[in-house]
């Protein structure tokens, strides 16, 4: 239980989740490799993160972190490796070509 409070506590949306969803009232649903948290947001908090350029919008509700996207294969985001347990989300050939330039630029950047 220590360590679920632990994550809970120090969770980093751009560091730690894979992407997230917005629910209603505030509350978003933050999707990690092997778990799911949610947490009650301000509005201002909420509209930070909409903005940050971390997360790129795959639905309505949905974003994703960028930095996490490991390949993209079959009509899906991977997160991870390819193996059976990995995280994969639907996307469309049209988000598909954004998110590939997304990733190249990100690639030719220094960190």
């Amino acid at each position: 239980m220590d360590v679920a409070s632990n994550l809970y506590d120090t969770f980093e949306p751009q560091k730690d989740s894979l992407y997230f969803k917005v629910g209603t009232h505030g509350l978003i649903s933050f999707h990690g490799r092997n778990y799911n948290i949610k947490k009650r947001m301000s509005p201002e908090q909420r509209n930070g993160l909409l903005r940050d350029d971390t997360f790129f919008r795959l639905t309505s509700d949905c974003y994703v972190n960028v930095d996490k996207i490991s390949d993209i294969a079959e009509d899906c985001l991977i997160f991870g490796d390819r193996s059976a347990g990995s995280k994969k989300l639907p996307v469309s050939k049209r988000k598909q070509q954004i998110i590939k330039q997304l990733l190249s630029e990100r690639a030719g950047k220094p960190h």
